[in-house]
């Protein structure tokens, strides 16, 4: 039987079936031939946007994903979850879910965008479907519903950089939450900070790949020199070890409590990007030179040891202030300042932050401007890569680049105002769809069963790349025994957390509050039976054919 024909007649439901429609012959002579090919340009590459050198896929993926959430979440979830005696245990938990969930996830997107050329809609369509559009869709609406509040966070860095350079520092807590009250809250600010931050991300994405390599390049080397500056000047405070000390301390009976696998496993999507889809468009991009192995296991693990950087330098500098200040302050006193959330989850950073660089003086002025401004350029990077979804998930759809783009302005404009004049439906919108990270996951999975997990690591991982590492079995294992169960386990843990807690101390489960269950359930049921009707609808007017098989042995005949 020829090998098209056995295409034909292999269904990308059975994964033994399909595993073996190239022989190990076959598979040897076509590495041969892409590692012959490595060096000279691919023709399906002809006349396709792409990243033009090593370094540029490489900041600017680093870009999207090391934002606000690695300094000004990051730092508050630890403290959450060491106010029983040290933060080491939820650490090696966090550093768990980097190697079984963030890391298969991300090799996900990045080998799904380098394949099919694609962003998340287009991508799950080609793969799967006409009929699964509807799970792109549900990766990339929550995504972008989390960008809308993202840049209200990223307005307030632009104001507070700004502020910093023209005003005096509060000297006391009460000072600078009045400040911050009076700028949020208060004021009209908030509104337009927030206009400039999604006006400069669409700029910077207007000419697609060409524009967001050079900003990210020029942005993410600066971004990463202020982090080590304010980093270094830290731990050189006195007594700043006692923050050290208690971030590396061990807790072991907080494992047995459900919210710090929960949180963990959400920071650690959060701070990676994992499960979002932003990764996915900028690996469209990307080439068969391009090691999507070597990308996602690297750039990962790299954005989580800027995450510990950050937190190093927050707890030093909030522990070594507090003693100068407050001899008389306990452990407990401390971890209070950085769990405290204050207004929007906003007390660590935008409150206390402001009054502990002020006990340095006028160098203190200046460390509290570089602090603000690297906030600004990690929000910024990120925010690009929320606009570029929609932009290219739109370009898919056939509209050009310049109307996506404006159309992302108008949308997310809009959207985001909601939430700028209101720190309470931020918070709702963290709460809400920070989790929905975790079942983007599970959507990405699907993806992967359906076509098949030893067809995707061979045919779209490993013998797709001309220069990377190989991907050994290790991850199929990880992916069909291990990823799903965590998922499942995590979502249930915390919706069963969530109810107990509402019923022992409020409000009543049918309450649909800030950060209640009944506030998951409307917006994630409403979003989905949003888009499955509309899936469904669309799927009925434009396109009244069924396909006798899936669309990705198709897709792989013509990558063949």
């Amino acid at each position: 039987m020829a090998y098209s024909e056995m295409v034909d007649w292999i269904s990308p439901h059975h994964d033994m079936a399909t595993r073996l429609s190239r022989t190990s012959g076959q598979r040897r002579a076509a590495r041969r031939e892409q590692k012959k090919s490595k060096e000279r340009d691919d023709p399906e590459e002809e006349g396709r946007a792409t990243w033009k050198s090593r370094v540029g896929p490489v900041f600017s993926c680093l870009g999207c994903v090391v934002g606000t959430g690695n300094i000004w979440r990051f730092p508050r979830m630890v403290a959450n979850n060491a106010t029983h005696g040290g933060g080491l245990s939820f650490l090696l938990v966090w550093l768990l879910f980097l190697l079984i969930w963030s890391i298969p996830m991300i090799m996900i997107e990045y080998a799904t965008g380098r394949y099919t050329h694609k962003a998340v809609v287009g991508s799950f369509r080609e793969l799967i479907g006409a009929r699964a559009s509807w799970c792109g869709l549900w990766i990339c609406v929550t995504s972008f519903l989390i960008g809308c509040y993202y840049s209200v966070i990223l307005g307030w860095c632009f104001y507070y950089f700004i502020y910093c350079a023209v005003h005096g520092l509060p000297m006391e807590p009460e000072e600078g939450l009045q400040i911050f009250t009076d700028f949020a809250m208060d004021s009209r600010w908030p509104v337009l900070t927030t206009a400039i931050a999604v006006s400069l991300a669409c700029l910077f994405v207007l000419r697609g790949v060409k524009s967001i390599e050079k900003v990210c390049t020029t942005l993410v080397p600066v971004l990463l020199l202020i982090l080590t500056f304010t980093f270094v000047w830290a731990l050189t405070r006195p007594r700043s070890d006692l923050g050290l000390d208690y971030l590396f301390k061990p807790n072991w009976a907080a494992l047995s409590r459900p919210r710090l696998w929960i949180d963990a496993l959400t920071q650690n999507a959060f701070d990676t990007g994992a499960g979002a889809g932003l990764l996915l468009p900028y690996a469209s991009y990307m080439t068969r030179r391009h090691g999507v192995v070597r990308y996602a296991t690297l750039i990962p693990t790299a954005n989580n040891l800027i995450s510990l950087i950050a937190g190093m330098t927050i707890f030093s500098a909030v522990f070594s202030t507090m003693i100068l200040l407050r001899p008389q302050a306990t452990e407990e006193d401390i971890i209070n300042i950085l769990t405290g959330c204050g207004p929007g989850n906003t007390g660590l950073t935008f409150v206390w932050l402001p009054v502990l660089f002020s006990t340095s003086g006028s160098l203190g002025r200046a460390l509290a401007c570089l602090f603000f401004l690297c906030l600004s350029f990690a929000g910024l990077t990120s925010l690009m890569a929320t606009v570029e979804q929609f932009a290219h998930t739109l370009e898919d759809w056939g509209v050009r680049r310049v109307w996506a783009v404006l159309t992302c302005l108008v949308v997310m404009g809009g959207i985001s105002q909601i939430s700028a004049t209101n720190t309470n439906i931020l918070t709702n919108q963290d709460f809400v769809w920070g989790y929905a990270l975790v079942m983007n996951g599970l959507l990405f999975l699907y993806l992967v069963f359906y076509v098949g997990t030893a067809v995707y690591r061979e045919e779209i991982i490993n013998l797709y790349a001309s220069d990377d590492w190989h991907l050994a079995v290790t991850w199929e294992w990880v992916l069909k025994y291990l990823a799903p169960v965590e998922a499942a386990v995590v979502l249930v843990w915390w919706i069963v957390d969530l109810i107990s807690s509402q019923v022992k101390y409020g409000p009543a489960l049918y309450e649909v509050g800030t950060e209640t269950f009944m506030a998951v359930v409307v917006q994630w049921l409403g979003l989905m039976l949003l888009l499955i009707a509309g899936n469904m609808a669309a799927v009925y007017f434009f396109s009244r054919r069924t396909p006798r098989r899936g669309e990705t042995s198709r897709l792989i005949e013509e990558r063949t």
